[in-house]
Order: C-alpha cells, then structure tokens, then sequence
C-alpha cells in the first residue's frame, strides 16, 4: 500500500493511494493515523486535488554516510568499517513539490538520492532477526549537502541539517519487503538528465545492518526516518534546477532548487 500525507482544504490527513495511471491516481482517506491498525474511509479524492505534504514527519532523521564504496571514492574518502551515522533535524524536512532553498552560506550544493526507511514502532536494540518487524515503509529522500561547507567545518550538523535539505516523498510504499527493499534500482535527474544510477544490492552495510547500529544507541519512534546512504555520481544543484529522485517499486520524488529568501 501507498500511504501519502496531504492536505486539502486546510485539514491534513492521510490517504492510500489507488490506481496505476499518474493522472488518474485517488486517495482513499485514512481514519486516524497510519502507525496502528486503521480503516480506510471510503472517501476519495483525486490525487491532482491536493498538496502532497512529507509522508511521515519524523521526529528525527538518521543518515548513514559513505555507504557506497563508488561514492565514497568519488569524493576521496575511505570506506568506513562500521556504519557512519549523523542527524538531520526535522526542520530540514520537506515534502514533494517543495522548494529546496539554496543556503546563503554555501556556493556548492550538492544532490545526493537515497532510500529512506520508516519506522513504524517505538523499538531500540533491535536483534537483525526482528528488523522487519519495526519498519512501516520505504520512500525517496534527497540528502542535499552543503558540500562546500561539509569539507571546511568537517561536523556537518550544517553542511546536512539546514532547512529544506530532506525532501522526503511523494509517499509511503509499505508492500516492499526488506529483502526487495536490499535490491531496488535508484536515480536521480537534473532537469531531466541522469545524474546518478545504482542499485540498493550496491549498499556496503544493509538496511538490517544500520537499524541493529544505531538502536544498540537510541531509540526509534513511529515516523522516524533512516537514510541509508547514496550511489555514486553525486553533484552540484543550481537556482531553478529541478531535482527528481526515482526509486524502483516506490516512486518519483520532485523539487525544484529556490534562491533562499
């Protein structure tokens, strides 16, 4: 199931997305909230009536960095033994079709296409054997990067944490299990030419590998979000680039790149 987060005359909800057809595709309206057992309402709308908004708002994000060898080389980084986590705020996360604000503190901003994955219960130390347990879905992220500033600061709380620097989207693809979800072909366009291409089989540390890492430390709640890392072929984002995210199974992430006001 495809579960979308929308807002339509100024009430948000969530909504099972039904159909095949992009100009076709309705919301079959959610009551209550995703995380626990729901019913759908019965009462749709068409996709095209409302604004997508980020699926889930996390409560954090955890990103893994340098989890593809090709990418860690491209930037002339060494290939960590363990999984390399850091955070992006939830005020850097937005939804699709929103504006990706260039940081007037930077002059190379950089894309970089991920798979997300979605908590979907309160859990910490999770053994591997019980990762898909806790997991509600997949969706596509763009960890957009303040190279510039990542390289000169080296903490990169903002070079990755600035506001709009998650977009997250278009929604929620809960059918994928985990072992489809280790195998997905992933893309990223830049004003429709191919910037980045690989496949989530590339991943150095699996998606069980960085649930089992970073719940040995904190706990997980429902909407929080994990980044697993992005292929090579990473790159600079301009003012008014269109930035598209595609991901095998989930969908089509897209925003577009704003001077920050």
């Amino acid at each position: 199931m495809r579960i979308a987060r929308f807002s339509i005359d100024g009430n948000v909800a969530f909504g099972a997305v039904e159909g095949d057809k992009p100009d076709e595709l309705v919301l079959d309206i959610i009551k209550g909230i995703p995380f626990v057992d729901f019913e759908l309402s019965g009462t749709k709308v068409p996709l095209s009536k409302v604004r997508l908004l980020p699926p889930v708002l996390p409560n954090k994000v955890v990103a893994f960095g340098r989890n593809y060898a090709e990418h860690a080389r491209e930037l002339g980084n060494e290939v960590p033994d363990a999984p390399f986590a850091f955070f992006k705020p939830s005020t850097s996360v937005i939804g699709p079709g929103d504006e990706i604000q260039y940081p007037s503190f930077s002059h190379e901003l950089h894309h970089e296409a991920e798979l997300a994955v979605v908590i979907g219960r309160m859990c910490r130390e999770v053994p591997r054997e019980r990762v898909k347990d806790v997991i509600f879905g997949y969706t596509c992220a763009n960890d957009v990067t303040a190279r510039d500033v990542q390289r000169r600061e080296k903490q990169w709380g903002r070079a990755k944490g600035f506001d709009t620097s998650c977009p997250l989207g278009p929604w929620v693809e809960t059918d994928l299990d985990i072992a489809a979800a280790a195998d997905l072909t992933i893309q990223l366009t830049v004003n429709g030419e191919q910037r980045q291409l690989g496949r989530t089989s590339e991943m150095i540390h699996s998606i069980e590998d960085l649930i089992v890492n970073i719940t040995e430390a904190m706990t997980l709640l429902p909407g929080d979000v994990i980044l697993t890392g992005t292929p090579a072929g990473v790159g600079p984002l301009n003012v008014g680039d269109e930035v598209a995210v595609t991901i095998e199974g989930i969908g089509t992430l897209t925003n577009k790149v704003v001077k920050r006001g």
